[in-house]
């Protein structure tokens, strides 16, 4: 079976032979090469003990953001449990929300894409509002759902210093 193909078809060849020229290895590029590598490993050590330096840092901020929530919710265990309740109704509003926009994005497809004004109006109409109750919903969560953890003495003391 012959196919035709209406492009070019390029056939090029290689002669390849060996060099009558003996290869020489000057050592100056390898010792150049040789302290580009150093160069770059003690660069990737120091980035490694800055990352390491960061992870403690961040997991000492979570750890003091845990310990504080749990200290609240000791405080105001009433407050604690309505937020959690206001924190799963904020949920489902955000929930019908995000439906109503979805909707809407849906409707007016056309108008978002073509019009700066129908972009504008949507973003005006829905974006403080989702924001904002997107905003409440993760501080009710957060305050409703502080975990349950023992807290020792120490730490308690050391959050009252941290906070005089």
């Amino acid at each position: 079976m012959h196919t035709s193909t209406t492009e070019p078809y390029f056939v090029s060849q290689f002669t390849v032979a060996p060099s009558s020229a003996p290869v020489t290895v000057r050592s100056e590029p390898i010792s150049e090469l040789c302290g580009l590598m150093k160069e770059m490993i003690s660069a990737q050590d120091r980035q490694n003990e800055l990352l390491e330096e960061l992870i403690g840092q961040v997991g000492q901020t979570q750890k003091r953001k845990i310990v504080e929530l749990a200290l609240w919710k000791r405080s105001n265990p009433e407050l604690a449990e309505y937020c959690r309740r206001a924190a799963t109704t904020l949920e489902r509003v955000q929930t019908d929300l995000l439906a109503s926009i979805v909707e809407e994005v849906d409707t007016n497809a056309d108008l978002l894409l073509d019009s700066e004004f129908g972009l504008s109006e949507f973003i005006d109409r829905f974006g403080p509002k989702f924001m904002h109750l997107n905003g409440l919903f993760q501080i009710l969560a957060q305050l409703g759902n502080a975990p349950e953890i023992q807290i020792r003495r120490q730490e308690v003391n050391h959050h009252d210093a941290e906070t005089n």
